[in-house]
């Protein structure tokens, strides 16, 4: 019988989910349940483990009951493995107990995450449960890399370091790309750019990072959907002392109320252009100056990483406004002819959402948009733990 595994990312308010076989590539079910923790009267859903249900009767509706699937295995996303967590890991009583200790390395995520896996446990008390972490990608980043600047005994005791993020996204849109062109992983030099709400960008060279934008937390790096990316540590002093902010509104701000959200007021790029090409005053203004935030910080990535790496063999978009914003990826690469990276506007702008590249033919740096797949990525990373 065909195996499958069921692949589940637990958020605060929602759960994503999928069932994948892993052998094959095949996607077999997937959805997404929302508003969890709302007022069930008004579409809400009670809790988790209802959403839990919910997931099982859409499986059902859709003609897929447990039993048919051939299920072998759970993948639970866990966002934040912290320093010792980065190898797929056979959920047990211990390890959910060390997930609870690593959870104010990422407040907003791993808590959730914990408690999804505390639902499906319960709900699936018979397979086997794995987590795979975000950060186990770049859990090998140099040290140069990985060290922050601060006082060595503090960061021992505290685990600070850089640890990185969308690792499995990282990993797996580099080996797509190394397909895509037909060679092997440890021949390239690569910066993957992944770009959604959440956004981050790598440097991968002989399919190891070397580099990455997001830090000890999710916070760090590119501008994003609702978080700043890279602020002066002083803002969070300045906002404490003379605002009269606290900590825990601080951190709300930068996590839930900057980023394009907090300059243009919408989280959304295609709202967003539609404000910028409508030239409507004040609103326009403030999209143009989110967008152009945006790309301003992207690009000071993109050339970092040049200089990182000295010559990029491949660039690669990725995540929903990598795959889908054709304006995003031109003006991230507009004027770097003279590294040998320049864009095909036709292919550029193909509403393909298929792998493709978009850069001349013979150009030095080929140009590629890949679709990020974590959900199979997590599947097979089960499926590797179960045929260890």
């Amino acid at each position: 019988m065909t195996r499958s595994v069921l692949v589940l990312n637990s958020g605060s308010s929602s759960v994503k989910y999928a069932v994948l076989e892993p052998d094959s590539g095949a996607l077999v079910a997937e959805g997404i349940v929302e508003r969890i923790g709302e007022d069930v009267e008004q579409g809400g859903v009670a809790d988790h483990a209802a959403a839990m249900q919910v997931v099982f009767d859409s499986l059902a509706d859709d003609g897929h009951d447990l039993d048919s699937l051939g299920l072998a295995a759970v993948g639970h996303r866990v966002v934040h493995g912290g320093p010792d967590l980065y190898q797929p890991t056979v959920v047990d009583d211990a390890l959910v107990a060390r997930l609870r200790e690593l959870a104010p390395l990422a407040p907003l995520h791993n808590p959730p995450a914990i408690l999804g896996i505390e639902v499906a446990r319960r709900a699936l008390p018979d397979l086997p449960h794995i987590a795979v972490f975000d950060t186990a990608f770049f859990h090998d980043l140099p040290p140069a890399a990985a060290t922050y600047a601060i006082d060595r005994e503090i960061a021992e005791q505290w685990h600070v370091r850089r640890y990185g993020f969308h690792g499995t996204s990282h990993h797996y849109v580099s080996e797509q790309a190394a397909a895509f062109l037909g060679v092997g992983t440890d021949t390239l030099s690569q910066i993957v750019l992944h770009l959604g709400n959440g956004a981050s960008a790598s440097a991968i060279v002989g399919g190891r990072p070397v580099e990455t934008s997001m830090g000890l937390t999710p916070m760090e790096g590119l501008v994003m959907g609702t978080r700043s990316g890279d602020v002066d540590p002083g803002l969070i002093f300045y906002l404490w002392r003379t605002a009269g902010m606290s900590v825990e509104d601080i951190e709300t701000m930068l996590n839930r109320k900057s980023g394009v959200r907090g300059l243009g007021g919408e989280v959304d790029f295609r709202v967003l252009h539609e404000r910028i090409d409508s030239g409507d005053g004040e609103d326009s203004a403030a999209a143009r100056l989110a967008y152009d935030a945006y790309i301003h910080r992207l690009r000071k990535y993109i050339g970092g990483y040049l200089a990182i790496l000295g010559t990029v063999d491949v660039i690669t978009f990725t995540a929903g406004v990598g795959e889908n914003d054709a304006a995003v990826r031109r003006d991230a690469l507009t004027g770097l002819t003279a590294f040998g990276i320049e864009l095909d506007e036709h292919l550029n702008d193909s509403p393909s959402r298929a792998a493709r590249r978009i850069s001349p033919e013979g150009a030095p740096t080929t140009v590629l948009v890949i679709p990020t797949n974590e959900e199979l990525a997590i599947a097979r990373a089960c499926a590797q733990v179960m045929d260890a």
